[in-house]
């Protein structure tokens, strides 16, 4: 929307890495975070003669961008379309429910089609004032059939070195995450292999009981994707991937937050469990995010979306329509989750999975500008990408 060299957040309570500072101020230059303190210092760090965009924002509060590790589309626009097109549609519609950057999620298609996402996201540009794509999340095709959900079961593969390899060298490096089911590398040597080459392996689509969860994060899993949805359940006699969850310190876990993926129950039962240290807010959102409800597509299938869902023809759930803003509002609403607890799970906890943290997850002088500033109602007022007014409520 705005495009300036420099800008000033004036009047805001900034919550930082370790400090929450009322009455502070921001000053962003060339997109990154030039100075954090409070109002009476500001003008220390301001050149008088300067060009610069003022943001007066008493009573509100200055967080962390949100980032949404596992999203397959939005808008209308898809990751398998393999279009820069999709890409900006996606990067254009994400700031107003506060996501400042993504993993562009694909599919179990086959390797033509994953192929050609891949190279889209390698040559694709992200734009001044967009969310920001930093990666993408492979999501299939190592999965296990019995629990492949919504990934068309047709273009399953065996995990393999030499292909993802491949893959990784389309991408441009692009690969973050990669989804897969341990039971089916029953050596763990692909996940071994990935954990080494410092890839995000988690464990999704998945039948594997707790031993197998074990061997998988022995060998480098350090993931749970989607958490509850396609995977082994809690069992008094194998506790299975959601038992491998709760009980594993070196798993974290994607959460889709809408009540309906997992019921508001479960999400307590999670959250009290799990903590936000160990949970990664995602919405798993297709192309109909932002849409009228109506038919749509995804991988090949087709999708019926309502007001609240996203299924297929045989009522099996398609990923979802959430909004990361409304994931969040969840969340304080089904547990005693704090500010600072939304923070962890939103942005500080997804950066640090995918080792981004250095540039992006919270609010620090050098790192990237993306910080949203929302009222006491979890109302967003502007989502600021890199430096860029991306979104203003009007």
């Amino acid at each position: 929307m705005v495009q300036s060299n420099s800008l000033l957040l004036k009047n805001v309570t900034i919550y930082g890495e370790n400090t929450v500072t009322t009455n502070g101020f921001i000053y962003i230059k060339n997109r990154l975070i030039e100075a954090i303190g409070t109002e009476d210092e500001w003008k220390s760090y301001v050149i008088a003669e300067e060009q610069i965009k003022v943001i007066n924002g008493k009573g509100l509060n200055a967080i962390p961008g949100f980032i949404d590790g596992h999203i397959h589309g939005a808008n209308g626009a898809d990751v398998m379309d393999a279009t820069p097109q999709a890409l900006d549609t996606m990067a254009s519609a994400l700031p107003m429910e506060g996501t400042t950057s993504f993993l562009a999620t694909t599919i179990t298609m086959s390797k033509e089609k994953i192929e050609k996402a891949l190279q889209n996201v390698a040559s694709y540009v992200n734009k001044p004032g967009k969310a920001e794509v930093v990666g993408v999340h492979l999501e299939g095709p190592f999965i296990e059939e019995k629990k492949a959900g919504a990934q068309p079961r047709e273009h399953i593969m065996k995990p393999d070195v030499a292909l993802f390899d491949q893959w990784q060298k389309l991408s441009g490096n692009s690969i973050k995450t990669v989804t897969l089911a341990p039971e089916i590398d029953q050596e763990g040597e692909v996940i071994h292999y990935l954990h080494e080459q410092g890839v995000n392996v988690s464990a999704g689509h998945t039948d594997a009981g707790i031993e197998q969860m074990k061997q998988a994060v022995s060998k480098g899993v350090t993931q749970v994707t989607h958490l509850c949805n396609a995977m082994s359940g809690l069992h008094h006699r194998d506790i299975g991937v959601v038992g491998a969850a709760f009980l594993l310190k070196g798993l974290r876990s994607e959460l889709i937050a809408d009540g309906i993926h997992v019921s508001p129950e479960m999400i307590q039962l999670i959250y009290q469990n799990i903590g936000s240290s160990r949970l990664l807010l995602i919405t798993d959102a297709l192309r109909a995010k932002c849409l009228e409800p109506g038919t749509y597509e995804l991988g090949g299938q087709q999708v019926s979306v309502t007001e609240d869902r996203a299924t297929l023809p045989d009522g099996t759930l398609a990923g979802s329509t959430l909004k990361m803003l409304d994931g969040v509002r969840n969340m304080m609403t089904y547990t005693d989750a704090s500010i600072k607890d939304i923070i962890k799970m939103a942005a500080v906890n997804p950066a640090k999975q995918v080792g981004i943290f250095d540039k992006k997850g919270s609010i620090a002088v050098k790192k990237d500008a993306d910080i949203l500033l929302i009222d006491d109602h979890w109302t967003i007022r502007y989502t600021i990408c890199r430096g860029e007014i991306a979104y203003k409520e009007e």
